[in-house]
């Protein structure tokens, strides 16, 4: 795992292009966000994607810092966006990965504060 892969897994999420989100997963790889069922397989990451471009046409991800906890990378990022309906949201969270043998995420395990997500999105 190195800087590299996490900055290139930035770079995805900010082109816009859900397959190239889900291009970082293992065919059969997944990713759940806050303990939420998991979408399994790149098709069903694309639409998880496709989703938060969908909300946010302007979103843009940046990497805070990759770190190695009990030996596994956590991917920390903050989200900022526009939603559809005009309210700002800027949103910190971090994935854990488990990695596949052929250097992919096979298992992506998000996590981000939806309570605070929630308010920004409802302020008025």
């Amino acid at each position: 795992m190195t800087e590299d892969f996490a900055r290139r897994y930035t770079e995805a999420w900010c082109s816009h292009s859900p397959d190239a989100v889900a291009s970082f997963f293992a065919t059969n790889g997944s990713l759940s966000v806050n303990s939420g069922s998991p979408a399994i397989g790149r098709e069903a990451i694309s639409k998880v994607a496709l989703g938060f471009y969908e909300t946010f046409p302007d979103m843009q991800v940046m990497m805070d810092r990759l770190a190695l906890v009990d030996g596994k990378p956590q991917y920390h990022w903050t989200l900022i966006g526009t939603s559809v309906s005009g309210k700002r949201v800027k949103i910190s969270g971090f994935e854990k990965w488990t990695m596949s043998e052929g250097g992919l995420i096979q298992k992506s395990e998000g996590q981000f504060d939806a309570a605070d997500y929630h308010r920004q999105l409802a302020a008025s």
